[in-house]
């Protein structure tokens, strides 16, 4: 077993031995709210948000985007398990306005190694073979965080299956200081229909 493998498992024990009532929480979120947010690792949605265990939902992929999947869930939340608000929250100093599409696909293209970032930018350092299957897929980099909290809120908002009474909240958390700043123009274009 691996290293790694084994300090989940043992952390996974002490967990469970003081597991206590959890295990009769009901399976919709207890404060009715849905957070989409960055997968990074400096992120805590419990902390920030002050959640604990059955309180919302929480989902994450690389830069909390708003793709297919993500609104997939959002919109499960909502209807089969009662969400009523939710909010989109990207961070600073997030590693997706490190790259581009063509970037990423150029790395893959050249080997499936773990690349490095320098002064230069992105290079590959596997000996490769590579895949071009990411050609075919859209990565979501981010230019610019204000514009991606707008963007996702407005995806969201405009999209067919997300009912027009729920509203959808845009922030902008800073990883320097732990603090959730509303970018307004996103908030006002996820208001909700009244």
């Amino acid at each position: 077993m691996s290293q790694i493998l084994d300090e989940v498992l043992a952390a996974n024990a002490h967990y469970q031995a003081s597991f206590g009532d959890k295990g009769s929480l009901a399976a919709p979120p207890a404060r009715h709210f849905a957070i989409l947010t960055c997968m990074d690792a400096r992120l805590d949605p419990a902390k920030y948000a002050g959640l604990a265990e059955g309180d919302a939902h929480v989902i994450r992929n690389a830069g909390g985007r708003a793709s297919d999947d993500a609104i997939r869930s959002l919109v499960i939340s909502y209807k089969l398990l009662g969400t009523k608000e939710w909010f989109v929250i990207h961070h600073t100093d997030c590693g997706m306005q490190s790259f581009t599409d063509a970037i990423l696909r150029d790395l893959l293209a050249q080997s499936l190694e773990t690349a490095v970032v320098d002064a230069d930018g992105w290079h590959d350092v596997g000996q490769g073979p590579g895949s071009t299957e990411a050609n075919y897929l859209s990565f979501l980099p981010i230019k610019d965080l204000v514009s991606s909290v707008v963007e996702d809120v407005q995806r969201i908002r405009r999209h067919p299956l997300v009912p027009a009474t729920i509203p959808v909240y845009g922030y902008i958390y800073d990883v320097k200081s732990g603090q959730l700043l509303e970018v307004p123009t996103a908030t006002a274009a996820g208001r909700a229909a009244n």
